[in-house]
């Protein structure tokens, strides 16, 4: 899939290589040709919940213990992978390079030609990496909710930030991909996140990963969400300076759009489907509403009609790219076209 958006000087970047957009451009338009009404693009896979940190806007954490230490097979994310056929996988938890066999399901995804995000935070890479390879597929998407002080007050542990830092520093130097994946609360300000983003920048990375917290019902804190009318303001103002400082997103410029109030999405909550320790969880990454025991049976059994802003009070203030990405990267494929006119709309600043 080309990518309009750089037609136009100033408008704001997509740092996504062109192999992987064309891929799923291919991937969705063969779907659309097959009438397929529902599809995933996105796997978000789960092989355990246990981490080494204990974040502030975690919704796992409240398992039990019993839950907590246990984690799916290799066979069992291979066959996930097999069984829904998504051509990204995004391994999440949890801290993903806590689980021993992380390296083989790596290897197995990527030896399908399957674009893996492998979500850390960071601690364990300088320890864990020797058991990986660069590879076109393979990007380490490291957690950094914003600079020093910020971050370690969002994970709870002084010094994390640090060694997150350093973790980037290193993929970066031995060849991976790398992005960043951060979460977005209530005490963020347009000024605070460009300090943040032209730090990721000058760090290499490929692209940034940014959503607004999702209000977890089980999260300790629930004073720090943004809520939707929040999140539209607070990117507004990022995407006024986004243009003029190089920064790169690991985003559909349309959901950016979307995320300061200019696209009118709806969620497409089967675009990314979750399969952990469960089973596939529904209807989505963010909300629990039970478990299918085959992704077949997620995509034929779920009432997909109840959910979704208007629909489900707990999707109220949801704009998090899990459910309404996909619903962008659609729009993108069958229309091109809105991709230059945000790129000139951006680059004449309006």
């Amino acid at each position: 899939m080309a990518n309009p958006a750089r037609m136009a000087k100033g408008a704001v970047d997509l740092g996504i290589p062109v192999i992987q957009q064309v891929r799923i451009a291919v991937y969705i338009l063969g779907r659309m040709l097959r009438s397929d009404r529902r599809f995933p693009l996105v796997l978000m896979l789960e092989p355990l919940f246990r981490c080494n940190l204990h974040c502030r806007g975690c919704g796992k954490l409240a398992h039990p213990a019993e839950i907590m230490r246990r984690q799916m097979t290799v066979a069992e994310c291979l066959d996930a992978a097999d069984e829904c056929g998504a051509p990204v996988v995004s391994i999440a938890g949890g801290e993903p390079l806590l689980h021993a066999g992380m390296p083989r399901i790596v290897r197995g995804l990527t030896d399908r030609r399957r674009f893996v995000y492998l979500c850390t935070n960071g601690l364990l890479v300088k320890e864990k990496i020797a058991a990986f390879a660069p590879s076109v597929y393979l990007t380490f998407n490291v957690h950094l909710d914003g600079l020093r002080e910020r971050h370690d007050a969002g994970v709870c542990r002084r010094g994390v930030f640090d060694t997150a830092v350093a973790a980037i520093r290193l993929l970066v130097a031995r060849g991976f991909r790398v992005t960043t994946n951060t979460t977005f609360f209530g005490d963020e300000t347009p000024a605070s996140a460009a300090r943040f983003f032209d730090f990721l920048t000058s760090l290499g990375v490929e692209g940034m990963t940014v959503a607004p917290g999702f209000s977890y019902a089980a999260a300790a804190s629930q004073d720090i969400f943004l809520g939707r009318a929040r999140t539209q303001a607070l990117f507004r103002g990022i995407l006024k300076l986004a243009p003029k400082r190089g920064w790169r997103f690991n985003h559909s410029p349309l959901y950016l759009d979307f995320l300061a109030g200019n696209q009118p999405y709806a969620c497409t909550p089967w675009g990314n489907p979750t399969r952990n320790i469960f089973g596939w969880q529904r209807p989505c990454y963010l909300l629990d509403d039970g478990y299918a025991l085959s992704f077949a049976e997620l995509m034929a059994d779920t009432d997909w009609q109840r959910y979704g802003v208007g629909r489900d009070p707990r999707c109220a203030d949801c704009m998090v790219h899990c459910g309404f990405e996909p619903s962008a990267v659609i729009d993108a494929v069958v229309r091109p076209w809105k991709l230059l006119t945000l790129a000139l709309r951006q680059a004449a600043g309006s």
